[in-house]
C-alpha cells in the first residue's frame, strides 16, 4: 500500500508523471492515491526526490501467477 506524507510533500508532481496507472492525483496543494487504480509498483516511491512517499507492505494482497 502506497502512502504519501502530505504535510511534507512539496507538490512537485514527479510521482504523477511516473505512475503508469494514473493513480496519483495532484490538485493545487493536495495530493492523493486513487487506491483502486494503484498496482503498488512503487515507481512513485523511487521517483520522489524528498522521500515523502512510502510503501507499506501491510494490507497489500499478493497475487499468485
Amino acid at each position: 500500500m502506497i502512502e504519501i506524507l502530505p504535510d511534507k510533500c512539496d507538490f512537485c508532481g514527479c510521482c504523477v508523471g511516473v505512475c503508469p496507472e494514473d493513480a496519483i492525483e495532484l490538485k493545487e496543494a493536495e495530493i492523493f492515491i486513487i487506491d483502486p487504480r494503484c498496482t503498488n509498483c512503487s515507481k512513485c516511491v523511487w521517483s520522489c526526490p524528498i522521500e515523502v512517499i512510502k510503501f507499506n507492505k501491510e494490507g497489500v494482497i499478493l497475487k499468485s501467477v
